[in-house]
């Protein structure tokens, strides 16, 4: 397997798995939540966990912290290279400067991340970090690496396999506030289009929370909610210049992450198409610019916050190394929504 190094803009230096770098700042950032939030505690801070139970699955309470892999969706996307950038920057500031960091991208190939999760389990690393690909696909390499006493974090999305923690954004919540400002914005009446992404947990929430918001307003129609543009810049390129296509009258935009709306922009612009709006989930530079610029449709987005989860992650780990574990297994981070009304004042990530 080919390794490659890769220096990150502010200096840190990550290894990199060569398999996964597909293109510059076309890839998907894709989040997502537990499958029952309700039943969940939600923590907006990056502090280590407090709750000090001795319970833990790899330590007795004194463990130090030696190595951290984390294995994401798409190295491509500078969502998941700030989170590597964070994650490398958190365990270091925990463990000091001789801990071992390794981030790669399983490209959304569920194979591969299995083979990477294995990996981590045989090198003893101490806490394994996962973005899964697949949710349910995943939970053999995550029973196996448990089996064999590592600590398992599912970040920015749901795994099954009896992960000691999950920490997300509430994906629900964001689809459910980007559609709320679609109907308020329509007065409850037009015609929306979904750009969709991969089927992997954190979209699916997206999609529903949005879908549970429109459904209210019955003089709103969804044209299209199934087309994949693969949470990318190209796909929401491609996606919605079809779209464009197939149906000539559009009101609104409901893009699941910023990426693929920027793309859906893209296709506008060629297109010489203003007569919509675009609202994304990500809270990427490259949409608030977007939203920034006066005579663009790019509207709002759901604002993340990958640098808070991927710290969160590291320190929850930390604490269940140490024997402190959480007391609610899974972490929902709000969103918030930045438009074009408070964009001056309210930044992303």
């Amino acid at each position: 397997m080919n390794v490659k190094k890769i220096t990150f803009t502010s200096g840190v230096t990550l290894r990199v798995i060569a398999a996964s770098l597909l293109g510059i700042m076309s890839g998907s950032l894709i989040g997502c939540t537990n499958d029952s939030p309700d039943s969940t505690a939600t923590n907006t801070d990056t502090k280590p966990a407090t709750n000090t139970s001795a319970e833990t699955q790899t330590a007795t309470g004194n463990g130090k912290l030696k190595s951290v892999a984390f294995t994401v969706g798409d190295l491509s996307n500078p969502f998941f290279v700030l989170m590597g950038q964070a994650t490398e920057a958190e365990a270091k500031k925990i463990g000091g400067k001789d801990v071992n960091v390794t981030v790669v991208s399983s490209a959304y190939d569920l194979n591969q991340q299995s083979n990477q999760i294995e990996n981590f389990t045989a090198s003893n690393t101490d806490i394994i970090i996962v973005n899964a690909a697949d949710k349910s696909g995943i939970k053999p390499a995550i029973e196996k690496a448990k089996q064999a006493g590592r600590i398992v974090i599912a970040v920015d999305t749901g795994a099954e396999g009896g992960v000691d923690a999950t920490i997300t954004t509430n994906n629900v919540q964001a689809g459910e506030v980007g559609c709320k400002y679609i109907a308020d914005r329509l007065k409850g009446k037009g015609n929306v289009v979904i750009v969709n992404g991969p089927p992997v947990d954190s979209v699916i929430q997206r999609v529903s929370g949005c879908e549970n918001v429109l459904s209210k307003y019955p003089d709103i129609k969804i044209l299209s909610k199934n087309q994949n543009a693969e949470g990318s810049r190209d796909g929401g390129l491609r996606v919605m210049t079809d779209l464009l296509t197939t149906f000539p009258k559009i009101d609104a935009v409901f893009a699941i992450n910023d990426p693929s709306g920027v793309g859906a922009e893209l296709a506008a612009n060629q297109a010489q198409r203003k007569d919509f709006f675009i609202v994304g989930v990500d809270g990427a530079p490259e949409a608030i610019t977007a939203i920034a610029a006066k005579d663009g449709i790019y509207a709002a987005t759901a604002t993340q916050n990958p640098r808070g989860m991927a710290e969160k992650a590291v320190q929850v780990g930390n604490d269940i190394l140490n024997g402190k574990k959480p007391s609610n297994s899974t972490i929902l981070i709000p969103v918030k929504l930045i438009t074009k009304d408070n964009v001056s004042t309210e930044k992303g990530w």
